[in-house]
């Protein structure tokens, strides 16, 4: 039987914890009873340096609940990374490891089928939303126009798919490969290699809480997930400045003619106006470069992305 661990990062997470928690031991249960997964199988909640009670909730139910075991980071370290501390603390311990995220949005009825897909041997299996009816225009048009997006630039990834995904140990051993400090999952996972498949369900509303993700945040996560997979920015920028040389020639040529024959009309709009729009392109293009020459430097410094406070085992105990 497989041995699974379910990772789930938290971030001020105390008022879904209760009902996460106990949908995820009912899931645990079915599975055992079932035989799908062993009965030392487990839940590992990553705290990421919440304010609220978020990591003593953890620590009471590791106490009182066999399948819970909780990590404590020392500082906030951002949801990519504290899921990645997760899955490289128990690539050790298990077959095949199944991420979600807290408020339990994404459908956990679908995870034995992953299972099942594991056992047929995929490395990797996506949690792919069927649909986004619940969301807003405004949710649903930024989030189909990101995935477009990620592909016209040349990045891989899932369609409609976050961070809901089972990964076995093989496929764990491979992501522990990327070093780099600008993590996106949803990018990297792909690029693995191993066999994979989907399973398709609908996303819930949230019971409780509220989301750690706004628009802001959303923004730049999907500036960071184009930036650490593509230099097609830089190369589209490149190709408007050879456009606008081009441009500007023929707008000399057109100049000296209308100067030869008389034809000059006195006026300072014009002037203006391209000075703005090449000094904006060109102050664009600065940052854009700026923003990777910022991100090799964060790379080249070789700092933790995460440091472990502690661990609390299935019996509560400190470790």
């Amino acid at each position: 039987m497989v041995k699974l661990a379910i990772v789930v990062p938290c971030y001020n997470e105390q008022e879904v914890l209760p009902e996460t928690t106990r949908q995820l031991t009912e899931l645990m249960e079915k599975l055992v009873a079932v035989k799908k997964i062993s009965a030392d199988s487990y839940i590992l909640y990553v705290n990421d340096g919440s304010s609220d009670s978020t990591w003593e909730i953890i620590e009471k139910y590791a106490g009182d609940n066999k399948y819970v075991q909780g990590l404590k980071l020392a500082a906030n370290v951002g949801h990519q990374n504290a899921l990645l501390a997760g899955l490289m603390t128990v690539k050790e311990e298990v077959d095949a490891a199944i991420s979600i995220d807290a408020d339990l949005q994404d459908d956990i009825s679908v995870a034995e089928e992953m299972i099942s897909k594991y056992e047929e041997g995929c490395d990797v299996v996506y949690g792919v939303r069927s649909a986004r009816k619940k969301d807003t225009f405004f949710k649903r048009f930024t989030a189909e126009s990101f995935y477009k997006l990620m592909k016209l630039m040349g990045a891989k990834s899932v369609y409609n798919h976050a961070d809901y995904r089972l990964m076995s140990n093989r496929a764990l051993q491979g992501l522990a490969q990327f070093k780099e400090r600008n993590l996106f999952l949803r990018g990297i996972v792909p690029t693995i290699g191993y066999k994979s498949d989907c399973v398709y369900y609908e996303r819930k509303e949230r019971t409780a809480g509220e989301s750690k993700y706004p628009v802001s945040k959303m923004l730049s996560f999907a500036f960071d997930g184009i930036t650490s997979f593509s230099i097609k920015p830089m190369s589209y920028i490149m190709g408007i400045g050879v456009f606008l040389i081009i441009f500007a020639i023929v707008f000399a040529i057109y100049a000296f003619y209308s100067y030869a024959t008389g034809n000059v009309v006195s006026g300072w709009t014009s002037i203006v106006l391209s000075l703005w729009f090449i000094g904006g392109l060109v102050l664009f293009s600065i940052g854009m470069v700026g923003q990777y020459i910022g991100k090799i430097y964060i790379e080249v410094k070789e700092r933790p992305r995460y440091i472990i406070e502690c661990r609390v085992d299935g019996s509560g105990r400190v470790r």
